[in-house]
């Protein structure tokens, strides 16, 4: 038997045939749109799904906010641990506390606060960022409260009690305010 050879390959120019062409990328589901509008470009990008959509256009000073928060929080948490007394005493105006366990508590729960937002400055996931900002807003409005319910059951309003009621309406502010501009959709281009 004689070995036969087998026949010329052809190559087949799909750029000139439209209909192959066609055919070809409606198989691989290329060029089609999805729920959300979005062109894919290849199948891979189906697969692994499309990241532009997932991306975070942050807002302009959300990454300097919640360093400043991750300082502010990790310092005030550090001497409430360290330094009971004096927070106390500098917060209220008052003398020393018989218990020094409240206020060290107190920097136990901001230090883990402290830690979340920390870990949430490397992030690029808008859930996460948006959790992080959500909590920080909750824990200063509760902050705002127990102060202000303290100074009105003491009687003995200062400056500084102003000041740090002031500072906590600001900070709560400013947390919901990035807390909603990282929720808003971004427009379409």
């Amino acid at each position: 038997m004689a070995a036969k050879s087998p026949p010329p390959l052809m190559k087949k120019h799909s750029q000139t045939d439209l209909v192959s062409r066609l055919k070809t990328r409606k198989i691989l589901g290329v060029g089609g749109e999805d729920d959300d509008g979005e062109v894919h470009r290849s199948k891979i990008s189906q697969v692994l799904g499309n990241e532009i959509k997932f991306a975070v256009r942050e807002p302009l000073g959300l990454r300097l906010w919640q360093f400043l928060s991750a300082v502010i929080f990790t310092g005030i948490a550090v001497m409430a641990l360290t330094f009971p007394d004096q927070l106390y005493a500098a917060v209220f105006d008052s003398g020393p506390v018989s218990s020094k366990t409240s206020t060290r508590l107190y920097g136990g729960a901001l230090f883990s606060i402290s830690l979340i937002i920390w870990n949430s400055m490397y992030t690029a996931e808008k859930v996460i960022i948006r959790w992080t900002l959500l909590t920080e807003a909750c824990y200063l409005g509760i902050q705002l409260l127990v102060t202000a319910v303290t100074v009105i059951e003491s009687g003995t309003p200062s400056l500084t009690t102003g000041a740090v009621l002031s500072i906590c309406l600001l900070f709560a502010l400013i947390s919901v305010y990035f807390y909603y501009q990282v929720g808003r959709r971004p427009k379409k281009l």
